[in-house]
């Protein structure tokens, strides 16, 4: 009981952070024009996916400061500051005039502001999957821990539901001149309630067992002078695994809209669909890991991935019915939860538990800033150049390369490092 009531915990905090993280993706088609009113659909969604790429270039520092302190004061003081500043963040969104009131400025703010979350979230990542795989026991520990990204995926598609109701509430003009607004203001107020129910979590006992050890604690030194393979290892999982994630969920929505001639609520509702079944399948896939290992899911995601980016991207990209296009990307997200499912504890199994937290968040911070926090930049980028394409062929080749990484790894069931059971 005392360890499913601290995996609850963890998961409803980190459920707010990544809806207020993915909130603003989310509101980006109707808030564009609003910070970005010069140029077409394109151009504006193109301005806002730059900002969007900024706060991934921020978690590297938030991984790194959060990281060092989770792993010298505990899980549960880290995931408190972290979801406090989120909150923080997503209040300044909320509040913030347009260019037509401020000019610049509104641009600017919202700049800071995505910095602020970028810290926050870079942060929790770290802090949470380490908790959570910690607070798991050895026998299911692939299933709890896939709870990560069911409340990963949540926040996301709790960013989706409150959109979607909203423009069915209140309508597109309404949406467009206001409405945007709300799902900040609503992010904040859940941050307030994550934040008290995280100060009464239990501390996990691997970071208890290692403060008692006497070992340098969070030493960002030693994390590369004693795990390097370990930390180029993150890096090459999440260069991919992050690519093709934000790909299928964050930036398919503006695809659908922008390159397969759906509306704007068509796509909307295409991710929310493929995003509820994607969710439900991360604790099965973890599961799975439990029975079979961690490697195999791995091979099929980034193998898996390597081969079908470019004909599932060129098919939705020429359009057809709703029907068709969802089994398509629920397809695809399937393969590609083969890594999500199970990205946490792989990452938590490679390290000791004194230099935990900063292992598992600071290479996957920047492996995340630079492919996945990029991903929507890169994306329109090859669609204003006339080469949409590329992009696809550009996606498979960092799939492929993660493949080899998997190739060379061991499977971390089996060579775990969490010791407690």
């Amino acid at each position: 009981m005392q360890r499913l009531r601290a995996i609850t915990t963890g998961s409803i905090g980190n459920l707010v952070e990544w809806y207020d993280w993915y909130a603003y993706s989310a509101a980006a088609l109707y808030f564009a024009p609003v910070f970005f009113p010069k140029g077409d659909q394109t151009a504006q969604l193109l301005q806002t996916a730059g900002i969007f790429a900024v706060g991934f270039l921020a978690r590297p520092v938030g991984a790194w400061i959060m990281g060092r302190y989770s792993d010298k004061h505990g899980r549960k003081n880290a995931m408190v500051i972290s979801v406090a500043l989120m909150c923080f963040g997503s209040l300044i969104i909320a509040f913030t005039p347009g260019a037509a009131a401020i000019g610049v400025f509104a641009p600017v703010i919202l700049f800071v502001a995505r910095i602020l979350q970028g810290l926050a979230l870079g942060g929790e990542y770290g802090a949470s999957a380490t908790y959570m795989s910690e607070m798991a026991g050895k026998t299911h520990r692939g299933f709890w821990s896939s709870f990560n990204y069911v409340t990963l995926i949540g926040g996301q598609l709790l960013a989706l539901v409150v959109l979607i109701t909203l423009r069915y509430s209140i309508g597109e003009a309404a949406m467009m001149e206001w409405g945007w607004r709300v799902p900040f203001v609503i992010g904040a107020i859940l941050a307030v309630v994550a934040f008290w129910l995280r100060r009464w979590m239990e501390e996990s006992e691997s970071f208890v067992k290692a403060k008692a050890s006497g070992e340098e604690l969070g030493s960002t030194k030693m994390l590369f002078q004693k795990f390097p393979r370990e930390t180029l290892t993150v890096l090459g999982l999440t260069a991919g695994g992050s690519l093709t994630f934000y790909i299928y969920t964050t930036y398919m929505q503006k695809f659908l809209a922008n390159t397969a001639g759906f509306t704007r609520d068509q796509a909307t509702e295409l991710s929310a669909a493929t995003l509820v079944c994607f969710m439900l399948a991360q604790p099965l896939l973890g599961w799975i890991s439990d029975k079979i290992g961690r490697k195999p899911l791995l091979l099929m995601a980034f193998g898996g991935g390597t081969l079908i980016t470019y004909p599932v991207m060129t098919t939705v990209a020429q359009g057809g019915s709703m029907l068709m296009i969802f089994f398509i990307l629920f397809g695809a997200m399937m393969i590609q939860g083969g890594y999500t499912s199970i990205n946490a504890v792989v990452k938590a199994e490679l390290y000791p538990a004194y230099v935990r937290s900063l292992g598992v968040a600071l290479p996957y911070a920047l492996a995340n800033a630079i492919f996945g926090g990029t991903a929507e930049y890169v994306a329109l980028w090859f669609k204003s150049a006339g080469n949409e394409s590329g992009f696809y062929i550009y996606t498979s080749a960092i799939m492929a390369f993660g493949f080899l990484v998997v190739l060379t790894m061991p499977d971390t069931r089996r060579t775990s490092r969490i010791q407690e059971d």
